[in-house]
């Protein structure tokens, strides 16, 4: 079968204006939960788009760590490609592909910077493991072999058997303080429904329908 003849009918659910809510964030954690609850693999996994100094846009995969009305916050490494460009362009886009419940969300705002505070809680929630390999890893940075890498970490680990990782000054997170989210519920014969929440200069939120 050709690509161009793969389709099937969306027939999960619908989205109505009745199902809205006054914040996108309070409907955004109810879909989450959704997520959750249906155990579809990392319910928390989020595409991240930046753009470098070329106007070039460039996509990966990080995890959720906190969301709340201030906005959506992932960790990384300080010199990875999305942290620079981040810190050159703090415009950004994330979205979350909930495909096994037909549903998708999309997000644009402005990343901002965590505290030092909000980081060392976060990594020192981690387990051992992770800290060392945020040490270990320099991330976006070219690597001759993998054996190279597990060499690192293994030094590390020996290193800092008996004792705590301080918090690594090239590493932390991000909080995307939102100004536009879209949900997307799949609906038959592609007549899906999307909603749009823009926050208007009050600091409220305006919705609108969006044709599918």
């Amino acid at each position: 079968m050709a690509i161009s003849d793969m389709r099937r009918q969306y027939s999960n659910g619908t989205l109505t204006d009745e199902d809205l809510t006054s914040h996108p964030v309070d409907l955004f954690e109810r879909w989450l939960q959704d997520a959750i609850d249906a155990q579809i693999p990392d319910p928390t996994a989020m595409t991240v788009a930046t753009v470098d100094e070329n106007g070039q846009p460039s996509q990966r995969i990080v995890l959720l760590k906190q969301v709340s009305h201030d906005g959506f916050v992932f960790f990384t490494n300080l010199g990875s490609r999305k942290a620079r460009e981040l810190a050159d362009n703090p415009r950004v886009s994330c979205h979350f592909p909930w495909f096994f419940m037909e549903r998708q969300v999309r997000v644009c705002g402005i990343a901002q910077r965590l505290s030092l505070k909000e980081n060392a809680e976060y990594f020192f929630s981690r387990p051992k493991d992770s800290q060392l390999a945020a040490y270990a890893s320099r991330q976006s940075q070219p690597l001759s072999a993998k054996a190279a890498l597990m060499t690192q970490f293994s030094q590390l680990k020996q290193k800092f058997a008996n004792k705590a990782l301080p918090v690594p000054d090239f590493w932390g997170g991000f909080r995307i303080v939102p100004h536009q989210i879209e949900f997307w519920q799949g609906g038959e014969d592609r007549l899906h429904d999307r909603f749009e929440y823009n926050r208007n200069d009050d600091g409220d939120w305006d919705t609108q329908r969006l044709m599918p």
